[in-house]
C-alpha cells in the first residue's frame, strides 16, 4: 500500500511539474515574441504561439498518460542538467540561439526589416507542426530520449521505427522546426539564427554520438548499420 502511495505522489508530481513547466515556457515564449515587436497586433506572433501551445500540450499530455518515464527524462533539460561539459557549453550556445529565433522577428516586426508573405507564415506554420509530429513519433518509439546526454542502465539501441532511417530523428524533426520557426513569425532575417542554431544541433548530435559509442553498448553496430546521421540518403 505504501509503495503504491509513494507511485501515486511521484505521479502527480511528475503532471505538476511537466504542466507548470508547459506554462512557464509559454509565458516565456509569449513576453519574447511581443515585447521586442512592441505591440500585440503582431498576428504571426499570435498564430506561431497558439500553435505551439497547442503542439507542446499535445505532446506532454499524452505521454505523461503513456510514458511518464519519457517526461521525466524530458523534464530535466538544459545546460545545468548536462553530465559532459563539452555538452553544456553546446546547451548554452543553443539556448541563447534557441532566444533570438524568437527576439529577432519580434524586432524585425518592430523595425519593418524584412517581411514574409502571408501564405508563406501559414506554411512554415504548418512545417512547425510536421517538424512535431516528427518528434512525437520519435518520442513513441524511444522512451529513452531524455533532454540531457546520458545513458540508463536498462537502456537499449533503438534501431525501430524512424530510428531505420537516420541515427538522429529527433534532431531531425526539430531542425525543421527551428528553421521554419521564424519564417512562421514572418521574417527572414531570423532564418540566419535558424541555421545558427541547426549547425549547433549538427555539433550536438555529434558529441553525443561519441558519448554514446562509448557509453552505450550495441551503438557502434548500429551506427554501421544505419549510416546517415539527419537527413535520409545524405548525411
Amino acid at each position: 500500500m505504501a509503495e503504491g502511495n509513494q507511485t501515486s505522489i511521484e505521479a502527480a508530481n511528475l503532471w505538476r511539474t511537466a504542466i507548470v513547466g508547459v506554462l512557464k515556457m509559454q509565458i516565456v515564449l509569449a513576453l519574447l515574441i511581443f515585447l521586442p515587436a512592441g505591440s500585440i497586433r503582431f498576428w504571426q506572433g499570435w498564430l506561431f504561439w497558439i500553435v505551439f501551445l497547442a503542439l507542446v500540450l499535445w505532446i506532454t499530455l499524452y505521454f505523461l498518460k503513456y510514458d511518464p518515464h519519457l517526461i521525466a527524462g524530458r523534464v530535466e533539460g538544459g545546460p545545468r542538467a548536462e553530465q559532459q561539459k563539452s555538452q553544456k557549453i553546446i546547451q548554452t550556445v543553443a539556448g541563447a540561439l534557441a532566444i533570438a529565433l524568437v527576439i529577432v522577428p519580434g524586432l524585425d516586426y518592430r523595425f519593418h526589416r524584412s517581411s514574409v508573405p502571408a501564405p508563406m507564415v501559414l506554411m512554415a506554420d504548418a512545417l512547425v507542426v510536421i517538424s512535431f509530429v516528427i518528434v512525437f513519433i520519435v518520442f513513441r518509439e524511444n522512451s529513452f530520449a531524455a533532454g540531457t546526454v546520458k545513458v540508463e542502465t536498462e537502456q537499449r539501441v533503438i534501431s525501430t521505427g524512424p530510428y531505420r532511417y537516420v541515427r538522429h530523428p529527433m534532431y531531425a524533426g526539430a531542425a525543421i522546426g527551428i528553421l521554419a520557426a521564424p519564417l512562421a513569425l514572418g521574417s527572414l532575417w531570423g532564418v540566419a539564427i535558424g541555421i545558427a542554431l541547426d549547425a549547433v544541433i549538427v555539433v550536438r548530435l555529434l558529441d553525443e554520438e561519441r558519448y554514446l559509442e562509448a557509453n552505450l553498448p550495441g551503438y557502434d553496430a548500429y551506427r554501421r548499420e544505419v549510416r546517415c546521421r539527419l537527413v535520409p540518403m545524405l548525411w
